[in-house]
């Protein structure tokens, strides 16, 4: 309780707001309603007495009197329970009309306890209400056997009633919205109010899934204050929170205003979708488990746990971390996460929060693979929100990004936005990475979406105060200088083209040169700016709503976006960054063939010869290593080829050094069967279908290069894809003279010059289209 107490305090805090006054505002509203729910047990039972048939019928209440939840505008819910008096209903009128003389709203029924099964059984909520009924006069043993009787059927019911309640859960929702993400919601039916608490525990009475924890009941308990202290500043019953309310509610729960009122009931919020969906979905997989809730297991009766990342495996449809997997690397989270949305697969929240309370905090800066493990998360696209959610929760993301505090759980008190500041970047980059097939660094792209509100709450205007802060983030992620620069840039402009292309001349020339001249701010890197800012554009407005996106703003920022790019085409090229090293040219004067590894850099020199390039990349993908970069570099005076590999293991420990080179020089030498032995292997292995990705893209560029083909692949990362793509290239009697293979997150961005058997590059169009053709066949 007193963490999550000590959330809600966190949120409330940067609003100025004392902590001590929204306490004891809570306390009072808290003791309010024990006194009025006290009065009303001794009134009541006082009712029943008189009738003089106490000792026969029991007056019970369910709902909110019940739970002791009753607030001002709160409904009596009451149930008169009979052994089949032939004057019952005497009885119930002199319990009712004194309750309705008195001006409060009752919903009342009389019934035996076969009556009251009969309908519970029938009536879904009618059997929630009574699973939590609570005797407030009469017969106790009667009242002890409605629960009884109702708790049985419920229990033995579970798979039908559980499927019920869900799809009555998903209704409302879809219905009411989420609390968390609306200006004006309704605090006890939008998905992450009060509702959701109560249907989580009546879903816990089955004893198929666990109930609400300490952290939802806290939530539960302010978003309950939240409602009493509505009521009681309206004088009118209703949950939905209106604008013009949010002043007075937040003065009487001793906030400073409204917002401060916003962000704590979106904290709440959040806290009680997160368990709702967690605890859905195990309702999902329990009732369309086999009779009786039996786990499917392997031979020997163990629960199969399929490895879906280094450190992390799939169990029970969801990802948790494998067994010896090491918490002291503090890589370990983003790893994780990242191979959970890869994989399309929640992260648990028992994993979550052990990543959060047992593996130490990121060096600063960030090493390579952490920073790589973040692009990773955010490729993933939509699969990555709830997995981003989970480590929000469990405090993983504000420990690594401390800046995050400030936008975290922020509403957005415009109708326009449908999403607090941090779940619109999040969505932002979620967005962006359909789009990363379109600019040359797809890392930059998705951190900059991810970053690009990150200056809001703070004083001043918020894009110059983020970028000063993506600059910091960029710098402790650990980007080099220039790209922390195109970060920076990214999020000063990122309002840059969606503004200048609906408010000016895209006619006059000065706009143009203007446009031009901020996107160049990092020498060398204008049109590179340029290009994530167009696609963070789209992906911005789409996070926003529907109001912020539309064909004419497309078409607008598309024109303009094309001439700025023209008026930056005089520029000069920057390097293709092919050239070998002195080092790997001394390798490639070795006799003969020369392979070797050191650590995740694998180089080979050796004659060259058709084919080289993918066979080398069948080899490490047969022994689970994942291609990061890769660097080719054929010698046509000395014939001989450098290939440089820096290529990490799928998931596990990397490979014995010495059996990858002896694979190496067995594939050279003709006696290695990598295409067999890979076919053989990818039929062995079952893949269960992961998050969704863009279809990938191929390239042929032209007036790049005047001795090759220049052949651009955009594609999701996948073991062997470089193998497919080699394959491909071959199967169209075409050898690679130069490649230069990156693979930025889970996006491969690979590029190749590729030249025929007479050493010449391909011109005619039918030929190239084949080229691209047999490609993108590959990669499907």
């Amino acid at each position: 309780m007193k963490e999550t107490t000590g959330r809600f305090k966190a949120a409330t805090a940067v609003e100025g707001a004392g902590a001590g006054g929204l306490e004891e505002a809570r306390k009072a509203l808290a003791a309010a309603r024990a006194r009025r729910g006290a009065e009303l047990d001794r009134w009541l039972a006082g009712l029943l007495e008189a009738t003089g048939a106490a000792r026969e019928v029991a007056l019970v209440a369910v709902g909110s009197h019940s739970r002791g939840e009753l607030t001002p505008g709160g409904d009596l819910d009451l149930v008169l329970v009979h052994r089949g008096r032939p004057d019952i209903a005497q009885i119930a009128d002199r319990i009712w009309y004194p309750v309705w003389d008195r001006g409060l709203r009752l919903d009342h029924s009389v019934r035996t306890v076969r009556e009251a099964r009969k309908v519970a059984g029938s009536d879904i909520k009618a059997a929630m209400g009574l699973l939590g009924a609570r005797l407030l006069a009469g017969d106790q043993d009667l009242a002890d056997q409605l629960r009884a009787v109702v708790l049985t059927d419920w229990r033995a019911q579970a798979r039908r009633r559980l499927a019920e309640l869900a799809e009555l859960t998903r209704r409302r929702w879809a219905d009411r919205g989420e609390l968390a993400f609306l200006l004006e919601g309704d605090l006890k039916e939008a998905k992450g109010g009060l509702r959701d608490v109560y249907t989580m525990q009546a879903a816990a009475a089955t004893w198929a899934v666990p109930g609400p924890g300490e952290r939802v009941r806290a939530a539960h308990d302010l978003l309950l204050d939240v409602r009493h202290a509505l009521h009681e500043t309206t004088g009118r019953a209703g949950d939905r929170l209106h604008l013009q309310e949010q002043d007075a509610v937040a003065h009487l729960l001793g906030l400073p205003d409204g917002a401060a009122l916003l962000r704590v009931i979106v904290a709440a919020a959040r806290t009680v979708s997160y368990a709702a969906d967690n605890l859905w979905r195990h309702v999902d997989r329990f009732c369309a488990d086999r009779p009786r809730g039996i786990r499917v297991a392997r031979p020997g009766g163990r629960v199969e746990r399929r490895p879906v990342g280094d450190g992390a495996v799939e169990h029970e449809g969801e990802v948790v971390l494998a067994r010896g997997a090491d918490l002291t690397d503090p890589v370990l989270p983003l790893c994780v996460a990242a191979a959970a949305a890869q994989a399309g697969l929640p992260l648990a929240p028992a994993t979550a929060e052990q990543l959060a309370a047992k593996v130490p905090p990121l060096p600063v800066p960030w090493p390579a693979e952490a920073r790589d493990a973040l692009v990773s998360l955010l490729g993933a696209g939509p699969a990555a929100i709830p997995v981003w959610e989970a480590l929000d929760q469990a405090g993983v993301i504000v420990r690594e990004l401390p800046e995050w505090e400030q936008v975290r759980n922020r509403p957005q008190r415009n109708p326009v936005h449908r999403f607090t500041v941090d779940r619109h970047l999040v969505e932002t980059a979620a967005g962006a990475a359909a789009m990363t097939r379109d600019v040359a660094r797809p890392d930059l792209l998705l951190v900059g979406a991810l970053l690009h509100d990150i200056g809001k709450g703070r004083p001043g205007d918020h894009s110059r105060t983020g970028a000063a802060l993506a600059r910091t983030m960029a710098a402790r992620m650990g980007f080099c200088d220039t790209d922390a620069d195109v970060l920076e840039t990214v999020v000063l402009h990122h309002l840059l083209l969606p503004d200048t292309a609906t408010r000016r001349d895209l006619d006059d020339p000065v706009t143009i040169q203007t446009v031009a001249q901020k996107v160049s701010a990092v020498p060398g890197r204008g049109r590179q700016v340029l290009e994530i800012l167009a696609a963070l554009a789209v992906a911005d407005a789409q996070a926003t709503g529907p109001a912020a996106w539309g064909a004419w703003k497309a078409r607008l920022i598309e024109e303009l976006v094309r001439r700025v790019d023209a008026c930056l085409a005089g520029g000069a090229p920057p390097r293709n960054g092919l050239d070998p090293t002195p080092e790997q040219l001394a390798l490639a004067r070795h006799d003969g063939a020369a392979v070797r590894i050191a650590g995740s850099r694998v180089t080979v020199a050796v004659p060259d010869r058709p084919g080289l390039l993918w066979r080398t990349a069948g080899v490490l993908a047969l022994h689970r290593l994942v291609v990061r970069t890769a660097r080719v570099f054929a010698s046509a005076g000395a014939g001989t080829a450098v290939l440089d590999f820096t290529a990490v293991p799928e998931y596990g420990t990397p490979p014995d050094p010495a059996a990858l080179e002896a694979d190496l020089r067995r594939m050279l030498a003709g006696r290695l069967d990598v295409a067999g032995l890979l076919e053989r292997r990818a039929a062995a292995v079952r893949r269960r279908p992961g998050a969704p990705v863009p279809p990938p893209r191929v390239t042929i560029v032209e007036d790049a290069s005047d001795t090759a083909t220049v052949v651009e692949v955009r594609a999701h990362d996948r073991p062997g894809l470089l193998w497919r793509i080699g394959q491909a290239i071959g199967a169209c009697g075409l050898q690679v003279d130069k490649a230069r293979v990156d693979t930025l997150g889970a996006e491969a961005v690979d590029v190749f010059y590729v030249v025929d058997a007479q050493g010449r590059p391909l011109r005619e169009p039918a030929a190239l289209s084949a080229l691209r053709e047999k490609v993108l066949a590959a990669l499907r």
